[in-house]
């Protein structure tokens, strides 16, 4: 079989919805991200096959094509736009992986962008004439509208079991993660309006949450502010390549991962954790990663430790300790340079901000070593994809 391979991976800041992008259009955050991914692999743009973009907010359209023509990419470039939500910039990278592996292509650059700033305003049309148009914040992510929840409510039942002190623990330890982090996150960062770091990320303290508002009850669970990802805009991008400019540039010396898997994963309509749950399970049973010798209360113990790159969407620090309780996935271990609660959620860039995460921690590491990132998505759906650093 093809093998698919990235050969560079880059983003540009995130910036919480009104921040510093927010006069900046969504191809116009896309664009300079597409043209460092070519310049950093040293790619010609002739060279380029498609481009893929994942997007949930730009209201039609197709998003992918205006980022390339405005990355001054040849109009021959052919470009497309896909919507899963907050899955796509990942489901993006897959698709483009099965291209490559297909043998219909062999260099496609993929990713996602979001301007929760920029988006438009959205209403349906009147049904009847007189009728004012009506305006809504989001479309229907299943038909049946008692098994559609707002996020906020499937976040908050996600936090059961959780207090808002556990909660803000986990959201400290984001923060200071990507602190910490803060230097090697700016070389992976491509700068746009001026902006050259996640202008979110901060100090925050135990005094601090404690004061955050809470978004949401739910019997005796409770989400607040602090506990989950603001709106945010960004781009992220990957170059996705055949073996034969794989091999051009290890001779360049440059880090290289392959795609070592990807998969989409769909669960119960009204409960996306659930999706990532199961993505991980069945990641974990398709790769080997199956401990039969420890056993817990949820039976067989996934073993972990031989992948030592995990970027984990963190929606909400509930939702994000509930998949480490059901995966066996240690909370210490995840997102390396802190999550989407220090940096935000810009919906469908988020799933390529964790595969630029994931390639940038895995260049750090020894060869043929494994990252992981997973994501799930309003609808009951997940995207995982796993990378090797070669």
């Amino acid at each position: 079989m093809n093998r698919a391979f990235i050969l560079a991976a880059c983003r540009t800041a995130v910036a919480p919805r009104g921040g510093a992008f927010r006069l900046v259009e969504a191809y116009d955050l896309a664009a300079p991200v597409l043209r460092a991914c070519l310049d950093d692999a040293g790619v010609a743009s002739d060279d380029v096959e498609h481009v893929i973009l994942g997007n949930a907010l730009s209201g039609g359209g197709n998003v992918a094509r205006l980022a390339a023509l405005a990355a001054n990419l040849p109009p021959t470039v052919p470009a497309l736009t896909l919507d899963t939500q907050c899955c796509s910039g990942l489901d993006a990278i897959q698709l483009a992986a099965r291209l490559v592996e297909s043998g219909a292509a062999q260099l496609v650059l993929a990713g996602g962008v979001e301007s929760f700033s920029r988006s438009p305003l959205r209403a349906t049309r009147p049904k009847a004439k007189g009728e004012a148009p009506v305006f809504y914040d989001r479309p229907p992510f299943t038909p049946w509208p008692a098994r559609d929840p707002e996020m906020i409510e499937v976040l908050a039942r996600a936090a059961n079991g959780y207090s808002r002190e556990r909660q803000a623990a986990f959201a400290i330890e984001s923060h200071a993660k990507a602190l910490a982090a803060r230097a090697r996150l700016e070389a992976e960062i491509v700068p746009v309006a001026g902006l050259a770091f996640d202008s979110f990320t901060r100090a925050l303290t135990p005094a601090l949450c404690a004061r955050a508002p809470v978004l949401h009850r739910d019997g005796e669970s409770e989400v607040d502010a602090a506990g989950v990802a603001v709106e945010a805009d960004a781009a992220a991008m990957v170059l996705v390549a055949s073996r034969e400019w794989a091999q051009r540039r290890r001779q360049a010396g440059r880090p290289i991962c392959k795609v070592f898997y990807a998969r989409s994963f769909g669960a119960a309509p009204e409960n996306p954790p659930e999706a990532i749950d199961q993505g991980l399970i069945d990641t974990a049973y398709d790769n080997g990663l199956m401990n039969f010798d420890i056993l817990h209360d949820q039976g067989v113990q996934l073993d972990w430790a031989r992948i030592p790159v995990v970027e984990l969407m963190e929606a909400s620090a509930g939702q994000a300790l509930l998949n480490c309780r059901n995966s066996g996935l240690d909370p210490t271990t995840l997102n390396r340079g802190g999550g989407a609660l220090a940096r935000g959620h810009p919906i469908g860039a988020s799933g390529a901000i964790l595969a630029v995460r994931q390639f940038h921690e895995l260049a750090r590491e020894a060869p043929q070593a494994l990252g992981l990132s997973a994501i799930a998505a309003a609808g009951g759906l997940a995207s995982v994809l796993m990378l090797q650093r070669l």
